[in-house]
């Protein structure tokens, strides 16, 4: 008798257990600030330099291949480079105020400071970085993609009669002809529609528009 009670209370305790119900996961974030800080902040592309790269590596190649043979030769008792010994002499010889050095020590220099630029800059800068909803993703529209949009959105504006737009990394300058209407309004219209298609581009910096609006030339 006891046993079937202990049953019957475990029954009724096993019963009266809550129910979890498992919760909603959180809405994606919707691209404001907020969202880019939790997200992540979204930096420039950089590029591999696969050309300089390239070509430093196969001019350090064919100079430390010749040395390298010019020492094998020297080794093997044979003369050296010509070159080699040429060079040796004229820079043993030649003063350090001579037009030549400096102007092997200016190229050497500005070579190294090319070299340094391309190491310690992005590149890619016709990629402009767009806003990360996702810290896993990241995304860019090509300049020329920018400006495409910018100017079918200036188009429609009733009458614009022909856009020129060119997008940089913090300006986009638009320039378009008006054959109607007051060229104000044109303008005013065109600020406000292409300042809603920035915003929808989804930059992460989005560039500063600057609108320009004058009459066509007159044929002839």
């Amino acid at each position: 008798m006891s046993e079937r009670q202990g049953r019957e209370a475990a029954q009724e305790t096993t019963q009266r257990l809550p129910v979890l119900e498992k919760a909603e996961p959180p809405a994606p974030p919707s691209g404001g600030p907020a969202a880019d800080q939790e997200a992540g902040r979204a930096h420039r592309f950089w590029s591999a330099r696969r050309v300089p790269a390239g070509l430093v590596a196969l001019l350090l190649l064919a100079a430390a291949g010749l040395f390298l043979y010019d020492v094998a030769a020297v080794r093997a008792d044979r003369p050296g480079m010509r070159w080699r010994r040429t060079l040796a002499r004229q820079l043993a010889e030649r003063p350090l105020d001579d037009i030549w050095v400096l102007i092997g020590a200016g190229v050497a220099t500005a070579l190294g400071l090319w070299l340094l630029l391309l190491a310690l800059t992005p590149g890619l800068r016709r990629l402009l970085p767009m806003r990360r909803t996702h810290p896993d993703v990241r995304a860019a529209l090509h300049r020329d993609a920018a400006a495409m949009a910018l100017r079918d959105r200036a188009v429609e504006v009733s009458g614009v009669q022909a856009v020129r737009v060119r997008v940089r990394r913090r300006k986009a300058d638009v320039r378009a002809l008006s054959h109607f209407r007051e060229l104000d309004d044109v303008r005013a219209d065109l600020d406000t529609v292409l300042a809603e298609a920035v915003r929808g581009l989804g930059l992460a910096r989005p560039p500063a528009l600057s609108v320009h609006v004058r009459r066509p030339g007159r044929k002839g």
